[in-house]
């Protein structure tokens, strides 16, 4: 055919699409226990709002962003990230004098023109939280301690908490200069991307997945023994809340975010199903960014995962994902005259949440039962002349293969009375 889907994005199929909806409902359930409530902005902003908040020379900025100029000659670009687009939204529209703290959730599209590979795609899906105004290393690891939980929840053991403090703008301008300093007699020998950030960002070459980068940086300084006095005091209170919430963690003090808007508090969930790109989700402290897009000083924190990633490590691990919809009910029609009398049938269960189906080609009586078997429906209702004359259906069991004449009347209560049996018979099953 002529076209096809574009490099980088990948369509997204009804066989498929249930295991979206289950990682999502729990996230979704979730973020509401923790009182976060969703945010949804639009897919495109302005691209200086990310080229101020993250950084103009930061690879997401220089390399990766989808800009396009409209007719009014605006320089727009896909959302690559959401975080500053959370900030723009929450100045813009005074959220902060609703409440004094704001928590926000969102599952949500981004867009980055990178090499595709394993659960990284052009198009990809986050989920993400964000809480904002206030500093306190509780919100940390309220952020934390969620993320953690939704893991649990989805029934993912192989994963491992890293943190850090990358320090704040009092104490990371003097570390960053201790650290060039180490860096400077092998900065020949660092890798091409690596040298280029030994100016503009030489924090990221500690977080390089370069070997080379990684054996002659084993020795760095690291900035969590360059922290100051409040840097300190907020990175010990994070870790004893932690330990109090009985989460395991690692101190790695590589972990340092490809973001220029963060500070403080530094955190990536890494799972080994991953492989080499490990990082499951990640985030932090990001106390400037408010003021950075033309705000006043906010303090925020925040988390964001990608959503394919996910999914690759609950496939990789068996996981249950939950099961492809399909009808409880099918119903076919023996003749022609039926259909109509039927789907006002069909309607009937539909607005008693019953998910029901029924033929919509005129398939003779043999290729409905077998469509029906096709759908792994539970139950087929039948229906004909004689039923229709005496104002009854035929259900038939698809699973034990019995069947009976039930009166319209009562179709709806009996179909209920079977489905709660059943329910009920699966969870005993399961406790």
């Amino acid at each position: 055919m002529k076209f096809k889907s574009i490099t980088g994005t990948k369509d997204l199929l009804p066989a498929e699409s249930h295991r979206w909806q289950y990682v999502e409902q729990i996230f979704r359930e979730l973020a509401h226990r923790y009182n976060f409530k969703e945010i949804r902005t639009p897919v495109f902003e302005h691209t200086e709002l990310f080229a101020r908040g993250i950084g103009e020379l930061t690879d997401i900025v220089s390399k990766e962003m989808y800009r396009f100029e409209d007719r009014s000659g605006n320089s727009l670009t896909l959302k690559p990230e959401m975080t500053a687009a959370v900030v723009r939204a929450y100045l813009q529209h005074n959220l902060g004098q609703q409440q004094p703290v704001t928590k926000l959730y969102y599952l949500a599209p981004m867009f980055r023109q990178e090499r595709p590979q394993k659960g990284r795609l052009r198009q990809f899906h986050q989920f993400g939280l964000e809480i904002i105004g206030t500093p306190g290393a509780e919100a940390d690891a309220e952020i934390i301690v969620m993320t953690a939980d939704y893991y649990v929840q989805l029934g993912i053991t192989n994963v491992e908490l890293r943190i850090n403090s990358v320090g704040c703008e009092k104490c990371r301008p003097q570390y960053k200069e201790k650290l060039k300093e180490f860096l400077q007699p092998n900065l020949p020998h660092l890798s091409e991307d690596s040298q280029r950030r030994f100016e503009t960002n030489p924090l990221r070459i500690l977080d390089s997945k370069d070997d080379r980068d990684r054996e002659l940086t084993a020795d760095a300084p690291l900035q969590k023994d360059h922290l100051c006095t409040e840097c300190n005091e907020h990175f010990t209170h994070l870790q004893e809340i932690l330990d109090e919430a009985n989460i395991e963690y690692s101190v790695d003090g590589k972990i340092v975010r490809g973001l220029d808007y963060y500070t403080k508090t530094a955190f990536e969930f890494i799972s080994s199903a991953l492989g080499s790109q490990d990082a499951l989700s990640g985030g932090g402290r990001y106390d400037l960014l408010a003021k950075e897009i033309g705000g006043k000083d906010v303090p925020a924190v925040g988390v964001a995962g990608g959503i394919e990633r996910l999914l690759l490590v609950l496939e990789a691990s068996g996981t249950e994902t939950g099961e492809e919809p399909h009808p409880v009910v099918y119903l076919a029609a023996a003749d022609n005259d039926s259909r109509a009398w039927l789907y006002g049938i069909t309607r009937q269960l539909r607005k008693h949440n019953i998910p029901c189906d029924t033929d919509l080609m005129q398939r003779s009586l043999k290729a409905q039962m077998r469509e029906a078997s096709r759908q792994h429906a539970q139950y087929v209702i039948i229906a004909g002349s004689d039923e229709r004359k005496n104002n009854e259906v035929v259900v038939k069991n698809m699973e034990v293969g019995d069947q009976q004449n039930v009166s319209v009347d009562d179709l709806v209560h009996i179909l209920q009375q079977q489905l709660s049996g059943e329910h009920n018979a699966t969870e005993k099953s399961r406790a």
